[in-house]
C-alpha cells in the first residue's frame, strides 16, 4: 500500500503492508462558494447583529490573525473582512499578528499570510509578548494569572479575530478565544497558560471543552478584552474552507467545534502496535515544538509499550 503522507510542502510517499489501518478525518470537499458564504455568515452570524451593523465608520478596528506556523487562509478572510467594512477608511485599522511567544514574522511571510495587497495598505504588526510598555494590565483570572494583553488590541474601537478550529491535543480544539488568549498575551499570562497544572489536567485533552480548564482559561481571558466578532474557518487535508462561522467568539465557536468534532474526530476501537503519524504538513510541521500535536494524537491510540513515528519536517530550527 502507498501512502503520501502530509510532510512540508509537498509530501512524502512511503509504502506500507496492505494490512495497516489508515486512519483519516473525512475528507470534506472545499466550499464551492467560500466567498459567498463568507459574506453570508457576517450577515447572518451566531450570536452577535451582523457585522456592518456592528461598526461605525470613524471607529478604530482591530483584527487578530494567526502568526505563519497556523494555516488559518488570512489571506482570504482578511480581504473579504476588509471589503464587508469597506466605509472605514483602511488607515483606521491594524491587523496584530497573534505570535504568542513565537518569533515575529518577517515582511515576506506577512505577505505570504495576508497578501501584497493588505500588507501595503494596511498597518500590520507583530504581537511583542515579551514587552510590556505594548501590554495592558487586565486583573487577574480565577485561576491566578496576570493577564496583560496587547495594548492596540484594547484600545481599539471594534476588536475582530479570525482563526480556524481543529482538535487541539491540550485546549480541545483551537479557535475561538484562542486566538486571543494566547495569540496575543504577554509571556507572563502565556506561561500560567502552558503551565503543568493546566495542560496536565485529565480534562485538557482532544476534543473536550466542557470541564476542560485550558479552554476555561482561554474564554475566561478572552472576555476580559472581548473580540466584538470572530471569523473562523473548518478545513480539510488540502488546507481548503469546508465551512464557515462567524459571530460571537463563544457561540460561534461552540458550533465550528460540534462540527469539526463529527468530520475530524475517529474513534479507534482498541490501540495500535506503531502508529505512524504527521502534524498535518506545512505549516503545520515548521518546528518539533508544533510537531508534538501529531505524537500527541498518536499517544491516545498506541498501546503501552508500543512505538509512534513522527514524519515532520521542521524546517524553522
Amino acid at each position: 500500500m502507498n501512502v503520501r503522507l502530509a510532510y512540508g510542502k509537498y509530501g512524502v510517499n512511503i509504502r506500507l503492508p496492505d494490512h495497516v489501518k489508515r486512519i483519516e478525518p473525512r475528507n470534506l470537499p472545499a466550499l464551492a462558494n467560500e466567498r459567498e458564504q463568507a459574506f453570508a455568515s457576517m450577515r447572518n452570524p451566531v450570536g452577535t447583529p451582523p457585522l456592518r451593523e456592528m461598526v461605525k465608520p470613524t471607529d478604530r478596528v482591530c483584527i487578530v490573525i494567526s502568526d505563519i506556523t497556523r494555516p488559518t487562509p488570512n489571506h482570504k478572510l482578511v480581504p473579504w473582512l476588509l471589503e464587508e467594512l469597506s466605509f472605514v477608511p483602511r488607515s483606521q485599522f491594524v491587523i496584530i499578528n497573534g505570535t504568542g511567544s513565537h518569533r515575529e514574522n518577517t515582511r515576506e511571510e506577512l505577505v505570504q499570510m495576508l497578501g501584497r495587497e493588505v500588507v501595503d495598505t494596511v498597518q500590520v504588526v507583530n504581537h511583542n509578548a515579551f514587552d510590556r510598555s505594548n501590554l495592558t494590565y487586565l486583573g487577574q483570572s480565577s485561576t491566578g494569572a496576570e493577564i496583560y494583553l496587547n495594548k492596540l488590541y484594547c484600545e481599539s474601537d471594534f476588536r475582530i479575530v479570525t482563526g480556524f478550529i481543529e482538535p487541539h491535543f491540550f485546549a480541545g480544539f483551537s479557535g475561538g478565544p484562542k486566538g486571543i488568549m494566547p495569540g496575543i498575551a504577554g509571556i507572563e499570562t502565556i506561561r500560567h497558560f502552558h503551565s503543568a497544572e493546566m495542560i496536565g489536567h485529565p480534562l485538557s485533552t482532544w476534543g473536550v471543552l466542557e470541564g476542560n480548564p485550558v479552554q476555561r482559561e482561554a474564554a475566561e481571558i478572552a472576555l476580559k478584552a472581548k473580540p466584538h466578532f470572530m471569523l473562523n474557518v473548518a478545513l480539510n487535508g488540502d488546507k481548503e474552507i469546508t465551512q464557515i462561522f462567524a459571530g460571537d467568539v463563544i457561540e460561534a465557536h461552540r458550533k465550528g467545534c460540534e462540527f469539526v468534532r463529527e468530520n475530524a474526530m475517529v474513534f479507534c476501537e482498541e490501540p495500535f502496535d506503531i502508529v505512524i503519524t504527521t502534524n498535518s504538513g506545512y505549516p503545520l510541521d515548521m518546528n518539533l515544538y508544533q510537531a508534538v500535536k501529531g505524537m500527541s494524537a498518536a499517544r491516545t491510540i498506541v498501546k503501552k509499550g508500543g512505538a509512534i513515528i513522527c514524519a515532520a519536517e521542521c524546517r524553522l530550527v
